[in-house]
Parts: C-alpha cells; sequence; structure tokens
C-alpha cells in the first residue's frame, strides 16, 4: 500500500529531524525543509499529502507560502497544518480562512500532531474521492460537440442555469433533452438538492395526479399505502417533466396551480403542502400548434415557457456525430471491459451521412451493440448496420407519400431497423436480441407484431 507523504517546514533543525523521525515511526514517508521558498520548490517536483508549516520563516513566512500553496492544482494540493511558537488568535483565524486545517502550538505535543496528522491524510483522502465524484458527474452530464449550434447551447445553459427561471426545452425524441435537463441542473444553485423526474407520457391518465401531487392511504382503489409525490420530492431542487405535451387538460390544470401558489394538497388529503420547485419541461410537440387543437393549456404553456431552449437534431450537427461515437465507444469499452476501438474513415463518413432520425439515443445504442458484438478493435463502414436511407431528404418526401399517419412510418422504420439487424447477425434471433438491447421473447414478440419471420433474412 502506498505510504502518505508528510512534508515538514520549519527553521529549527531539531524541530525538522524530529517531527520526520516521529512521521517514519507512524509509518509515513516524511522529508523536511527550512523555507517556504524551498517548500514551494519541492511541492512543484513532488505531491505530497499534508504539509506541516511553521508560521515564522525567513525571507516569505508561513502565511504567504500558504497563500502560495492554495493555488496548487486541487489534485495535488496538500492539507496543510499550521505550527507556530508565537501564535495568537489571529494568526490562527487567519490561517484557517487561507485554507489551514489545525492550527497547532509549540511545543508541540506528539499526541497532537500524529492526531492532527492523521486528520489531515483522512481529510485529503475525502477531498480527492469528492474531487473524483464531481468529474465523474460533469462527464455524465458532459454536452458534446464543436459544432454551432452546441456551442450556442452551452453559452445558454451557462446563462440561464444559475437562475431559477423555468425552462422548456424543445427537440425531437432522441435528442437528449433529459441531459440538457440534469445539466440545466448540475450548474444550478439547486444542485445539492435533488433531480426528480417524471415521464409525463409513460404513466396513465387515472395515476398521474397522484403521481405528481401524492396521495394519502386509503384516498382511492389501489391507494394501500400513502405517497409522497414528485413535486414534494424535488422540495428545494428540479423537477423535470418530461413529454409534457402528452399531459390531459385535467392534469394540465392542477400543475398550472401548483406552479402559480408552490403549495398543493395530495389526492384525499385536506392538508397543503408548501415547496419551493424549479420546474423544467420538456416536449417534442410543437406546444402553439397544439394549444390551437385545445390539446395544450396557453396559461400553463407561457408559465412554462419563461426560458424556451431548442435542442437541435443529430442530421443538423453532423460534424458532432464522430465525437459522439468516439465518446460513446469509450464508454462502452470501460464498461464491458472490452479493449478501445477506433472508427475508420470510412465508418466516420458512413456515421455522417446517415440521417438519425432516433438521434443520440440511435448512435448511443449503435455504438454499445458494436462494443458488445464486434471483436475487432478497428470499425469499418462495412461493420456498422446502418439502413441505407440515401438522401435524407429524399427519403422524407418519399415517406410523406408513403405513409398515412407517423405511426404507419414509425412502424416501417421499426421493422427495416429489425430487418436489417437480423441480416447483420445472420438470422440469430439471440444476438439479435442483445444488440437490440431486448429480451429474447420480447424480440419475438416485436417479430410478430411487425410480420417478420424469424427466417425471412
Amino acid at each position: 500500500m502506498k505510504r502518505s507523504r508528510i512534508l515538514v517546514v520549519d527553521d529549527e533543525p531539531g524541530i525538522r529531524e524530529s517531527l520526520t523521525d516521529i512521521f517514519e515511526d507512524e509509518g509515513y514517508e516524511a522529508e523536511a525543509v527550512a523555507t517556504g521558498e524551498e517548500c514551494l520548490a519541492l511541492l512543484d517536483e513532488k505531491t505530497f499529502h499534508v504539509v506541516l508549516l511553521d508560521i515564522w520563516l525567513p525571507t516569505i513566512d508561513g502565511i504567504e507560502t500558504l497563500e502560495r500553496i492554495q493555488k496548487i492544482d486541487p489534485n495535488r494540493r496538500p492539507v496543510v497544518v499550521v505550527i507556530s511558537g508565537h501564535g495568537t488568535i489571529e494568526t490562527a483565524v487567519r490561517a484557517t480562512k487561507l485554507g489551514a486545517l489545525d492550527f497547532l502550538e509549540k511545543p508541540l505535543s506528539l499526541d497532537k500532531v500524529t492526531l492532527s496528522v492523521k486528520n489531515a491524510v483522512d481529510h485529503r483522502r475525502l477531498l480527492i474521492e469528492n474531487l473524483s465524484l464531481r468529474e465523474q458527474v460533469s462527464s455524465k452530464f458532459r454536452i458534446i460537440g464543436d459544432s454551432v449550434p452546441m456551442k450556442a447551447l452551452r453559452q445558454q445553459l451557462k446563462l440561464m442555469a444559475p437562475t431559477n427561471g423555468r425552462v422548456l426545452i424543445y427537440g425531437e425524441s432522441g435528442t437528449g433533452k433529459e441531459l440538457i435537463a440534469s445539466a440545466i441542473h448540475a450548474q444550478s444553485q439547486r444542485a445539492q438538492a435533488g433531480f426528480v423526474e417524471v415521464n409525463c407520457a409513460a404513466i396513465p391518465e387515472e395515476l398521474i395526479e397522484s403521481e405528481l401531487l401524492g396521495h394519502v392511504k386509503g384516498s382511492f382503489t389501489g391507494a394501500h399505502e400513502s405517497k409522497t409525490g414528485k413535486f414534494q420530492q424535488a422540495d428545494g431542487g428540479t423537477l423535470f417533466l418530461d413529454e409534457v405535451g402528452d399531459m390531459s387538460l385535467n392534469t394540465q390544470a392542477k400543475v398550472l396551480r401548483v406552479l402559480e401558489e408552490q403549495r398543493f394538497e395530495p389526492v384525499g388529503s385536506g392538508k397543503t403542502v408548501q415547496v419551493d420547485v424549479r420546474v423544467i419541461a420538456a416536449t417534442n410537440k410543437n406546444l402553439e400548434n397544439e394549444i390551437l387543437r385545445g390539446n395544450f393549456r396557453d396559461d400553463l404553456f407561457y408559465r412554462l415557457n419563461v426560458i424556451p431552449f431548442h435542442v437541435p437534431p443529430l442530421r443538423e450537427r453532423a460534424e458532432d456525430i464522430p465525437l459522439l461515437a468516439d465518446y460513446f465507444l469509450r464508454e462502452f469499452s470501460a464498461e464491458y471491459g472490452r479493449k478501445p476501438k477506433t472508427l475508420t474513415d470510412a465508418a466516420r463518413a458512413a456515421l455522417r451521412k446517415y440521417s438519425w432520425p432516433g438521434n443520440v439515443r440511435e448512435l448511443r445504442n449503435l455504438m454499445e451493440r458494436i462494443v458488445i458484438m464486434n471483436p475487432r478493435p478497428r470499425i469499418d463502414a462495412a461493420d456498422l448496420p446502418l439502413p441505407d436511407d440515401g438522401n435524407a431528404a429524399r427519403f422524407d418526401r418519399q415517406a410523406m407519400r408513403r405513409f398515412g399517419s407517423l405511426d404507419e412510418a414509425r412502424k416501417a422504420y421499426e421493422k427495416d431497423y429489425v430487418l436489417k439487424t437480423l441480416e447483420s447477425m445472420g438470422g440469430n434471433v439471440t444476438h439479435t436480441a442483445a444488440a437490440l438491447g431486448l429480451e429474447r421473447s420480447h424480440l419475438y414478440r416485436k417479430m410478430k407484431a411487425l410480420g417478420i419471420s424469424s427466417k425471412e433474412p
């Protein structure tokens, strides 16, 4: 196990020698220097976990040295314990404000020194773990892309994330609206509180009011236990209403009231619950058209549409496709313990040419499938199970003439997609199910519903 490294900074040779001996006996690696300049020079060369820093030093004193230590990169910065033979409350307070963890007075007590250093080592370990977690969170909510639309999107996010303004995110399915909502929350002043998501399209009409507002036991048939609603779960944080355009008019009225008053009564309860919630909504529909059709309340629209936010489809930022593909390949290679994979120039060109009707979600699923199913380190165009959609604009015009409804078009695309994948897997249903991320039995049912025979390829 790697030993923690301690640096003693004191102009008295006896203290330097005795402290390094003590720390070596305690199982640490210890070094000592006599001046602040030597301390800073050594910290440039090596990483130390803890610095025991004397206040009274020649040339630059301990306080100035401490100030310079705090400018070191957080991943390398040591935790500082200040020591002094002429300590005052004012000096101790100043050192603490500058970032020192502890303040010890001379003559030093052996027990106090060893305990303080142990606490400092533990404190630095927690700091590094926290930095690592923050980096993981930052990576999770990283918005990838160097295209003009994505640069503008990041700039807009930076401006409005720290506010409490309600946000309405527009975008096609699969463009990453949930990622944007999560990134807004992560960069907001509510980041330490909860981020609660509700998919309004996935919850039955008769249950969505209970899902949002909660209910008390016995308030309706099947309410065997009391339940806390999503608004209350998100108190102090952010509530994300995904596919808000699919809410019924009745539910819209209740959501509008909560937004206006920031309070509500759970179903079956006579008690009012007060909340402080920032609402972010998302939709793949044109809500202004839905208002004209009588499907969406205009007053709720104006409440939600304080800051409109448009997420471009993947076909409008083709230059970002290789970047996203590389990112997903690295992510899934690490997740599944596979060797990293690279895309050939031909594969990159094929990815950019494709119109991506499923947007980023479709690209992500494809890269996961490649990592799972393709053992080769280099991925060529022939390894990409992409439907040959030719010219996207021509495809769109043909689709408009060919299909009578969106549902027909979706089923036709889905059938073609399953057939292409089945063909690429040599007709093996088990491998096809794994590539599509489905259970084998689910795929059989899907094929039957789409009119596909397992022997068709």
